[in-house]
């Protein structure tokens, strides 16, 4: 029997907390051997400790090494910065990892799909140097350094050769940006040159976007920069059925986050309304990083047994289920 892991678990806003509840008692249920240390962060943090993310939450990951995330709200407009981005920062999880499979069970354009989006995650755009320049016009600056080009290049390419695949592709537009986006590729293609193994590619993003509608199965991993990565994982979850079915991990050099994926409108959405896949799936790929292959396999089952019934499931998937219904669903297949 496999050591009690204990991780990190951050609940979230809105319908977070409901999400947490659920994939702890389906864990439960599939008697996953993890312990469970809950710190609050987001608006519950905000309004208690004056931070939406908090030391004790940092304090936490950098104990356990491995955490499991809610959605944490930003809302337009606001002053402060996106929290999700400000821990990645904090953490320094340069990598954002989403993998693309089709969900057994759930309907997608793309039977079969089977691609990775590897994102750079803590410079670009998202760096978040804006400042007005005069009434009516603000400057944005996109910082590219090469030691983060390389890291993330590295990671993709390592990744790749861990997982047996056979290409990488690197996405940019330095057709235009040619001093930031041509930083990216060197760093690229000097990576590519130490796997002689793997094939490389380089696309424009918007062509990628459109070959990705076209003809999703020619893409092995995708390798990109920050606000590019953003993008084209949302519209390659799109392809898999939705972001419900699509899980989120970000990686630092000794840290794993893995993370729901939905909106801010979600995120502040009745308690009870959001689709529990939206964590699960993220929570089963951290069961396979933890070494928990069987444990996973077994929730997968009973979650694709609950999609193909197709009655106790959520309204996004066709039902009128609501996040605890769905839970207690997959958990009775348990």
């Amino acid at each position: 029997m496999s050591a009690t892991r204990t991780v990190t678990l951050v609940p979230g806003d809105g319908g977070g907390p409901a999400l947490a509840d659920a994939v702890v008692r389906i864990f439960a249920a599939a008697a996953v051997p993890i312990a469970w240390e809950r710190v609050a962060a987001g608006d519950e943090a905000l309004r208690r400790q004056g931070s939406a993310i908090p030391a004790e939450l940092v304090g936490s990951v950098l104990r356990t090494r491995v955490a499991l995330k809610g959605h944490l709200a930003a809302r337009l407009g606001e002053a402060r910065e996106n929290p999700n981005v400000a821990l990645r920062k904090m953490l320094d999880l340069y990598a954002n990892v989403r993998s693309v499979q089709s969900f057994p069970g759930r309907a997608s354009r793309y039977p079969g799909l089977d691609l990775v989006v590897v994102r750079e995650s803590t410079e670009g755009e998202y760096a978040g140097l804006e400042h007005r320049v005069v009434p009516g016009v603000v400057e944005s600056i996109k910082v590219t350094t090469a030691d983060a080009c390389t890291r993330i290049a590295r990671f993709a390419f390592a990744h790749a050769a861990a997982a047996g695949r056979a290409k990488v592709t690197a996405v940019h537009k330095a057709n235009i940006m040619k001093r930031a986006d041509g930083l990216f590729l060197d760093c690229c293609r000097a990576v590519a040159r130490e796997h002689p193994a793997i094939a490389f590619q380089e696309l424009i993003v918007d062509n990628a976007c459109m070959q990705l509608v076209m003809n999703p199965y020619q893409f092995d991993v995708m390798v990109m920069q920050n606000f590019y990565g953003d993008l084209v994982s949302d519209l390659c979850a799109g392809l898999a059925g939705g972001r419900g079915v699509v899980p989120s991990a970000s990686f630092g050099d000794d840290l794993a986050v893995f993370e729901a994926i939905y909106d801010d409108a979600s995120a502040v959405a009745a308690p009870d309304a959001v689709n529990p896949m939206t964590l699960l799936v993220s929570a089963l790929a951290m069961l396979r990083h933890l070494g928990l292959a069987a444990q996973a396999d077994r929730i997968t089952a009973a979650t694709s047994a609950v999609l193909a019934e197709g009655t106790r499931v959520t309204r996004d998937l066709g039902g009128t289920a609501g996040t605890t219904a769905m839970a207690d669903a997959i958990v009775a297949r348990l």
